[in-house]
């Protein structure tokens, strides 16, 4: 069987989730996302002098981290250092950023793996705030009899993209602690992803360094590993796979700190 019929057998699954005015967002990047009508179809329809076609498009305004979306390396630092020892004042302008903008993601095309922590403690979603350690992510990956290898695509489901229309629930997420954030970059994946605002569980702060979103420091800029956000694995893991090929595509928006992304999982 050649590729190409491979990819047109394949089974998709599509996980972003939909956009749209008053979807969830996090507190930092509000107003988030607005789109509006700009040319309206019955605005140039002239039959008599341009016959019977006509055109519409709008006007989308659209924070980066906003829907599901993947998290360029310039969109954290530490000590206002971003990945590489780049220091911030080198490279951050007004139009954005001279290095580890959006436009330098690879298309991200390779192994997916899911670990579906909701569905192996067989609760719908977990507890408010949860945070996943490492040894619950270790031990989920040894239930579904699955191996996160270097070069993965490494996904984890708390069950909370159920709740995609109810921002106040769905800010309350669980997600990935300290521990987990640290055995994901161990096993040197490419890029991490989750079902919820932020990979992170958000309330957490690090009692070491005083900060809250740890893994999004030691992914990005310890790791040099990207970050999906809001994703939808509902339906990937109702089917109960683990393994499958993820396609994900940026945008090349030159310096932006983020893009959206339409993550696609086949099967």
């Amino acid at each position: 069987m050649t590729l190409f019929d491979q990819l047109t057998r394949a089974r998709v699954f599509d996980l972003e989730q939909p956009r749209f005015a008053g979807m969830p967002l996090h507190p930092a990047h509000k107003p988030g996302y607005f789109y509006a009508l700009h040319r309206r179809h019955r605005d140039s329809y002239r039959p008599a002098q341009f016959g019977p076609r006509t055109g519409a498009s709008g006007v989308l305004t659209m924070m980066e981290h906003s829907g599901t979306h993947i998290d360029a390396l310039c969109h954290q630092a530490c000590d206002l250092k971003l990945y590489g020892n780049v220091a911030v004042e080198d490279v951050e302008g007004a139009d954005g950023f001279k290095a580890h903008g959006a436009e330098t993601m690879k298309p991200l095309l390779g192994r997916g793996v899911l670990l579906d922590v909701a569905g192996w403690k067989q609760v719908e979603s977990l507890p408010p705030h949860y945070s996943i350690g490492a040894d619950e992510l270790d031990a989920c990956a040894c239930a579904h009899g699955v191996e996160v290898r270097a070069g993965d695509v490494l996904l984890v489901r708390t069950g909370y993209a159920r709740y995609w229309n109810d921002e106040a629930t769905y800010l309350t997420a669980a997600g990935v602690s300290k521990s987990g954030g640290i055995w994901a970059a161990d096993k040197k994946v490419v890029a991490v992803g989750a079902d919820n605002m932020a990979w992170d569980a958000m309330e957490d702060r690090d009692p070491e360094t005083n900060m809250t979103l740890f893994g999004h420091v030691h992914l990005l800029v310890t790791n040099g590993i990207h970050i999906i956000e809001n994703l939808n694995l509902d339906a990937l893991a109702a089917a109960g796979l683990r393994e499958f090929g993820f396609v994900g595509v940026p945008l090349k928006f030159r310096g932006a700190t983020g893009s959206p992304i339409r993550p696609l999982a086949l099967v």
